[in-house]
């Protein structure tokens, strides 16, 4: 299992035990799924969030 994939695990049990029942709890759940997705690929080296950011550019 990759780094991600843990991440986004982790982030969608956190987002279904933060908040109870509701459209807005679904909302916060994929919210966190996705960043702990974005954080896991970020430490494996799969995604480059600083490309994703628009981070500055040294010439």
């Amino acid at each position: 299992m990759t780094t991600s994939a843990l991440g986004l695990i982790a982030g969608l049990l956190l987002g279904i035990a933060a908040a109870v029942g509701g459209f807005s709890a679904f909302l916060l759940a994929l919210v966190l799924g996705v960043v702990g997705y974005l954080l896991g690929g970020q430490f494996d080296g799969e995604i480059n969030l600083s490309s994703l950011l628009g981070g500055r550019r040294r010439d």
